[in-house]
C-alpha cells in the first residue's frame, strides 16, 4: 500500500473515470490520448508532485483476455516504432539506451498479467509485435518513469476485443471499467 502524497494517477480520458474518482476526491492526472501527450503528461506530473509512483488505469483492447477482465502490466512495448527495414526490430527505437520492453514490478499477485502494445492508433487487427494487450499511453509512461526513476504500476480494464466492433465495445464498457479500477486503485492508496 502506497501513502497518497508518494503517488500520482494517470488516466487517458475523464471518459475513463467517468466522474467516480473525483466524487471520492482523489485527484487524477488526465494525459490526453497518444505517446506524446502521455510522455509530456507523466514527466510534468512528475516534475510537479515529486511523486514515488504513477499509478496508470486505464482501458484496452484484448483479443487474449476476455472483456470485463482487469489485467496488470508486465511489460510495455511500442507496436507502432517500426524501423525494420533498416534492420531494427518492431518495437525497437534505435539508438535509444532504454529497451524496446518496459518490465514492471508486478503489485497483484492475483491478476492476470500481460504485455501490452502501445502505439498512436486504435487497433483492430493484429499488431505486428507480440502482446495480449493494447493501448495507446502505457509504454510513452513507462519509459517517462523508467527514465525518471519512478516505479510504475499500470492495471487495464478490457473494454473490447481489439477488432472490428472495438469502439462501440469500448464506449459501452467505461462504467463497469471505472467502477473496478476505482476498487483496486483504494487497495493500494487506501483513505
Amino acid at each position: 500500500m502506497f501513502n497518497i502524497n508518494d503517488v500520482a494517477l494517470l488516466m487517458a480520458l475523464p471518459h475513463e473515470s467517468q466522474g467516480l474518482f473525483e466524487k471520492e476526491s482523489i485527484p487524477v492526472h488526465y494525459t490526453g490520448i497518444g505517446k506524446v501527450n502521455a510522455a509530456l503528461t507523466a514527466a510534468d506530473v512528475i516534475h510537479k508532485t515529486k511523486c514515488k509512483v504513477i499509478i496508470n488505469l486505464g482501458t484496452a483492447g484484448s483479443s487474449k483476455f476476455k472483456t470485463h477482465e482487469l489485467v496488470e502490466v508486465a511489460t510495455f512495448v511500442q507496436r507502432d516504432m517500426d524501423i525494420s527495414p533498416l534492420g531494427f526490430k518492431v518495437g525497437e527505437t534505435p539508438f535509444d539506451p532504454i529497451p524496446g520492453a518496459l518490465h514492471l514490478i508486478p503489485f497483484f499477485p492475483e491478476l492476470p498479467q500481460g504485455i501490452c502494445s502501445t502505439g498512436d492508433n486504435f487497433e483492430i487487427g493484429t499488431p505486428k509485435i507480440a502482446c495480449d494487450l493494447v493501448d495507446m499511453e502505457g509504454y510513452a509512461i513507462a519509459k517517462v518513469c523508467r527514465k525518471m526513476g519512478v516505479q510504475l504500476i499500470s492495471l487495464k480494464y478490457i473494454t473490447d476485443g481489439a477488432d472490428h466492433n472495438a469502439h462501440n465495445d469500448w464506449a459501452a464498457n467505461l462504467i463497469p471499467g471505472s467502477e473496478k479500477l476505482l476498487q483496486y486503485y483504494k487497495k493500494m492508496v487506501p483513505k
